[in-house]
């Protein structure tokens, strides 16, 4: 019998959430808990406002403009009563026009007001299959640049440890994978093992967005396990797939964390969830940039974003940054990975002294020393 069963467990298991709750929650009278949100929409269906029509425009310099002091004196307010703030997380739609225009600008206005902490986005993309406005290309091409520039980590839906999940300070766009993926009803028929659990997080059909690892490389990832998890078998079985065909880039090591929650998820007796860095997530930002370019080269609906005061030159800066970030991620996809014994670009400008640097001082700085990537030529 699992010790999560009994009514010891449980009580245990209950503290141990408690003890960390007042991470999300403010505690309120009667024992009850009120998440430390703040929610907010330009549609008239929720909020007294004229909304944003699935318009960028509306969303960034217009309506969401009019708004955006009325926020921030509410995010202040929750900021000042936290013991020891860390950092923001906002989810958000890249494809309409509230969490697109207001989103990005509630991003940037954040950033300017606390530099020094962590901002996590969590952007719900256009999806290839269902379209809920013919203009989420523009939408969500022209709110990228805020997540790149602003965000510290973006993760998409359709850190103190041997990995950085963040390499290089542009390419922070997250995957997620959850397994099991099974209803409710066919669970005990399945025996669930650590193996097959972490088979499942890295397949595409486990993804929240609509993206195929497998057509590209993961940078780094990390890997939650929710159970009572033998630590050694888990780590080892996560370090054997990092093995496997290709899947991540050679050029970094120790690119796989995985970690433990006793706690396993309410309905399940095991669960997973992989955080990838993967070069193949750059698929969805072209998918989005070829149906953006389709549509801007016949300035299709552009006059709805021009009278809310936009430039055509915005548009243009928005679609080269799109087409820079995927640039980027096939860039470091194609990378390769060689021994030790040139100079590359932290050495650059040190001249002769760099050249005559003795191997002693180089030693301080064993990412050097390793392996470095070759990039193939632009």
């Amino acid at each position: 019998m699992s010790t999560a069963s009994t009514p010891r467990a449980r009580t245990t298991a209950t503290d141990l959430q408690l003890e960390r709750i007042n991470v999300y929650y403010n505690e309120a009278t009667g024992g009850r808990y009120v998440p430390r949100a703040i929610l907010m929409d330009l549609e008239p269906g929720t909020m007294d406002s004229t909304g944003a029509g699935n318009n960028w425009a509306k969303g960034h310099y217009t309506e969401g403009a009019e708004l955006i002091d009325s926020v921030l004196d509410v995010v202040r307010k929750e900021a000042e009563s936290c013991d020891c703030l860390q950092g923001f997380q906002l989810t958000h739609s890249m494809g309409g026009g509230t969490g697109a225009g207001m989103g990005t600008l509630l991003i940037s206005k954040i950033r300017e007001e606390y530099p020094d902490r962590v901002m996590s986005t969590y952007s719900v993309i256009p999806s290839p299959k269902v379209s809920d406005t013919v203009v989420e290309p523009y939408n969500a091409t022209l709110s990228v640049h805020q997540p790149v520039e602003n965000s510290d980590h973006s993760t998409a839906t359709s850190a103190s440890s041997r990995v950085n999940m963040v390499p290089l300070p542009r390419l922070h766009f997250f995957m997620v994978g959850f397994a099991p993926l099974t209803s409710r009803g066919s669970q005990q028929y399945r025996a669930l093992t650590v193996p097959e659990l972490t088979q499942q997080q890295f397949d595409a059909k486990n993804m929240m967005c609509a993206a195929d690892p497998r057509h590209g490389r993961y940078l780094a990832c990390s890997c939650l396990f929710r159970a009572h998890v033998d630590e050694g078998g888990r780590r080892a079985d996560a370090q054997r797939h990092q093995q496997g065909p290709s899947y991540f880039v050679e050029w970094i090591p120790n690119n796989v964390k995985s970690a433990i929650c006793d706690i396993p998820p309410k309905g399940l007796k095991m669960s997973t969830t992989l955080i990838g860095n993967s070069t193949g997530r750059s698929r969805t930002e072209a998918r989005v940039a070829e149906q953006f370019t389709a549509m801007f080269r016949r300035k299709a609906f552009l006059r709805r974003y021009t009278g809310e005061g936009m430039d055509e030159m915005e548009f243009t800066e928005a679609e080269s940054n799109m087409n820079d970030l995927v640039s980027e991620y096939q860039q470091y996809q194609d990378a390769t990975a060689e021994e030790e014994g040139e100079f590359d670009e932290d050495e650059e400008g040190d001249g002769a002294m760099g050249a005559a640097r003795p191997a002693a001082a180089r030693a301080r700085r064993p990412h050097l020393l390793y392996k470095r990537a070759r990039l193939p030529p632009a």
